[in-house]
């Protein structure tokens, strides 16, 4: 059972978020964005109740319950070092399947020469990380961001504003303001978005961070992507496909997705070849899929006209659905926000 206190920081995060998606449907959401980035008191409330939320219930929660294969943060940290530090790196292994799908592409014109990839610590960058959780682990270089820091060790910075250069070799930051600037391009190993999408209040801006993503991460470097969900295994299935769809046609292979109590998470591959995970898009599209990123919550009702407006998207909850969410799930915040 939730606490109250976990029930009054969960809906100070939920309201903040529904605030800004209402915002968005009636103004130009990078506009609401920005007036959203420069609220300093509503930041600093906002960066204290996740900070709070994440080290003393979900955290905490995991460790007293002995549950800590459902910790969000233990699911990165494993899923990077199986990919990249395995006894047989992941990494190598979708390589090959890559060069099997380039094969039926090209034919035995395909014949690539694989430089090794061979890396000491793997150099993370941890979008939207709030207080550095990743920090702790020695085999990782972090560079952790956020509008809104919870502890000195993470930079002030707004991924999407940030700018990517090729001219630059280290993130570009100013000390005066600990904050970053500018990326360099095809940096970064792995790229966190751990409960970040949902804060985004518009479909267009939560593809521009993984764009950047893209961007930022080197030739098959990886992208991993935590989402809320409490919902039973499968229910968001064609939103997650839908996903998987729009993130192909940019480039991305998704080569893993796992449900964790409270969550879905997501490994994206920033494939060598792009043409690889557009095929993957051209053989399973369905007729509902487009190249966006919504949400679940981006379904709630809303009034167009004097119109209720639905999606086909949209999954229906039960009765039995919102009592568990709010029995079992009320210390996760963006639930049914």
């Amino acid at each position: 059972m939730a606490t109250q206190e976990q029930l009054e920081l969960s809906g100070l995060i939920k309201s903040v978020h529904q605030r800004l998606r209402d915002s968005a449907k009636q103004q130009d959401p990078e506009a609401v964005w920005k007036e959203h980035v420069r609220d300093a008191g509503l930041l600093k409330s906002y960066a204290e109740a996740m900070h709070k939320l994440a080290t003393c219930y979900w955290d905490r929660t995991m460790e007293v319950s002995c549950k800590r294969s459902n910790s969000r943060i233990e699911w990165v940290v494993a899923s990077c070092r199986s990919y990249f530090h395995g006894a047989t790196p992941l990494l190598y292994l979708f390589r090959e399947k890559d060069d099997k799908v380039m094969q039926a592409i090209d034919g035995i014109g395909h014949q690539p020469a694989h430089r090794p990839y061979t890396i000491d610590r793997i150099r993370l960058l941890d979008v939207g990380s709030c207080y550095d959780p990743f920090a702790c682990f020695p085999d990782f270089d972090v560079t952790a961001i956020d509008i809104a820091p919870a502890c000195a060790s993470v930079w002030h910075c707004d991924f999407l504003e940030a700018e990517i250069l090729k001219s630059i070799t280290e993130p570009l930051v100013s000390v005066e303001h600990h904050s970053i600037e500018a990326f360099p391009s095809e940096h970064y190993d792995a790229i966190v978005f751990s409960l970040l999408l949902e804060y985004l209040p518009s479909p267009d801006q939560r593809l521009q961070c993984c764009r950047k993503a893209y961007e930022l991460l080197k030739p098959e470097g990886i992208l991993l992507i935590i989402t809320p969900d409490s919902r039973h295994q499968g229910a968001n299935a064609k939103l997650m496909k839908n996903w998987r769809y729009t993130l192909g046609l940019m480039g991305f292979g998704r080569i893993k997705i796992e449900k964790l109590e409270h969550v879905t998470c997501m490994v994206y591959r920033k494939c060598i070849f792009p043409a690889v995970s557009k095929r993957w898009c051209d053989i399973h599209r369905e007729a509902y899929m487009q190249p966006v990123l919504n949400i679940p919550q981006d379904f709630n009702e809303s009034k167009v006209d004097g119109r209720e407006q639905e999606d086909e998207m949209a999954v229906c909850r039960t009765e039995e659905d919102e009592g568990e969410i709010r029995e079992a799930f009320a210390g996760l915040p963006f639930l049914d926000s």
